[in-house]
């Protein structure tokens, strides 16, 4: 390999952790800044959560869409796009003073990044097919370190300014840098996908239904904790920095399992066992917020982001192990994000109900314990020895 290609596989890396990094801060830098954004807008608890679930459900419709949108424009305009419509939407949260301009700006963040969610993992598989579980697990660290620096810095920018839409609005600047490094070195697209029979076949087949429920309950989990983990916290007394610090240990936490697990379990091609132990982390985290919520936060923030940043790792390379046309692969994780997604935007809300109802959070963790429960039963199917049967290559319908 030449010292010139060696230079722009490491761009090219560089800009899957860039991309990476820019897809949580959005909602990680929300709930920090809720009481904040409560006085500033009049949004109601309720209401505060559909800056979550709105972005989430966008994620999920728009990630059927993914597939078409490769055929149609092609997966390197797509994602120039999209981070173009990410990094306006965060710039637009500083002179949003509503509750509604809020929702507005959650909802165009949300759609890029759910363009993004869509088609980055298809040109993963394509560009690096020997790294497929390493470079799934950079895009996941980053993913979960840009949500972890969402929730430290934006109270820091909020106090040094006296405006929490400016803690809000700073993410523009990495998203812009974004879209400069995916203008640059985002290589050109593979010949076009059959996207109509693709995505009909695909959406046929039971096993592509069974990956979006387990990536539903999933980031249902992660979704939840973005959005009431440091309120809950709040209500124990504590302050805005405090409760955003927790939340970025939980990231950090998060970043460091999906960087690591997918490495660990590169060299077995039966992903469960990895699974199982983080699924189990996750029980132990929502175990303990829901029943001693006081009794070390650290640890168990630490505890359950590990659970969730590693199995969302390994979900997605579950997803692609299943397919080996990077196309094929790319768009039955585009899927499965669409459902899990989809799936994953109820609960934050739902959390917030049951809070109205029970007066706590309690309630809600403990949905979230069952969840994982469930999860834990359904990840025994993912034997790879069956992955051709249940999902038979397509022919013809490659990128």
């Amino acid at each position: 390999m030449s010292m010139e290609s060696k230079s722009g596989r490491l761009a090219l890396i560089a800009t899957v952790a860039l991309i990476g990094f820019n897809l949580r801060p959005f909602l990680t830098s929300i709930g920090p800044l809720a009481a904040g954004i409560q006085d500033g807008t009049g949004l109601s608890l309720q209401g505060m959560a559909l800056l979550t679930l709105i972005p989430m459900l966008l994620m999920g419709a728009v990630a059927f869409a993914g597939p078409a949108l490769q055929g149609a424009f092609g997966a390197r305009r797509s994602m120039i796009g999209a981070l173009l419509v990410i990094c306006a939407g965060i710039a637009l949260r500083l002179p949003a003073s509503t509750g509604w301009s809020m929702v507005a700006t959650a909802a165009m963040i949300g759609l890029g990044v759910a363009v993004v969610q869509a088609v980055f993992p298809g040109i993963v598989k394509r560009e690096f097919p020997r790294h497929v579980g390493p470079m799934m697990g950079l895009y996941s660290a980053t993913l979960m370190g840009g949500g972890a620096l969402g929730a430290v810095v934006s109270p820091v920018v909020a106090h040094a300014t006296g405006n929490w839409a400016a803690g809000l609005a700073c993410f523009a600047l990495p998203a812009g840098a974004a879209v400069l490094l995916a203008g640059v070195f985002l290589p050109g697209d593979a010949r076009t996908l059959q996207t109509a029979n693709l995505t009909r076949t695909l959406l046929s087949r039971p096993r592509t239904w069974l990956l979006m429920g387990c990536f539903g309950l999933i980031n249902g989990g992660y979704t939840s904790v973005v959005a009431w983990l440091a309120p809950a916290y709040q209500a124990h007394g504590w302050g805005a920095a405090a409760s955003g610090s927790l939340l970025a240990i939980l990231s950090v936490s998060q970043a460091a399992t999906a960087l690591t697990l997918p490495i660990l379990a590169r060299k077995t091609p039966d992903r469960r066992p990895w699974l199982w132990l983080t699924l189990a982390l996750q029980a132990a985290g929502f175990a303990g917020l829901a029943f001693m919520p006081t009794v070390a936060p650290f640890v168990l923030a630490v505890i359950l982001g590990a659970g969730l940043g590693g199995c969302f790792a390994l979900i997605m390379i579950v997803a692609l192990d299943h397919l080996p046309d990077p196309a094929q692969a790319g768009a039955l994780s585009a899927l499965m994000q669409g459902g899990g997604f989809i799936l994953a935007a109820a609960p934050a809300w739902l959390v917030a109900a049951l809070h109205d109802a029970t007066g706590g959070y309690a309630a809600g963790w403990l949905w979230h314990l069952a969840c994982v429960t469930i999860v834990a039963g359904l990840v025994v199917r993912f034997a790879p020895a069956g992955y051709a049967r249940v999902m038979p290559a397509l022919a013809g319908q490659g990128g």
